[in-house]
């Protein structure tokens, strides 16, 4: 995948599980599968940009892929990043507010 400094090459899609949606309601932290290149002024650019709104802080976290079998055959998931963004008070992403 080739990495371009625009928003939608930025932020691959939203992680959508208990964990993540227990940080939206509890802290205002929304999660995203982001380009593994991309840094954290980057991915804080993008969501404010892509989202309309005002975000405090962003970290990230490199996950490793896990090995799977199929058969004999052993082999991975690919790598991949996460960036857990925190937004302002009074901000919400209306993709999330629905789940």
């Amino acid at each position: 995948m080739k990495f371009k400094n625009d928003p939608y090459s930025i932020i691959l899609r939203p992680i959508v599980t208990e964990k993540s949606m227990q940080l939206k309601e509890t802290q205002n932290k929304v999660t995203f599968e982001v380009h593994p290149k991309a840094n954290k002024q980057e991915i804080k650019a993008a969501v404010e940009k892509l989202f309309n709104v005002k975000v405090l802080s962003v970290n990230t976290l490199s996950v490793r892929g896990k090995k799977k079998r199929l058969g004999r055959v052993v082999g991975r998931t690919k790598n991949w990043k996460k960036a857990v963004v925190t937004l302002a008070p009074g901000h919400h992403i209306e993709f999330f507010e629905g789940m």
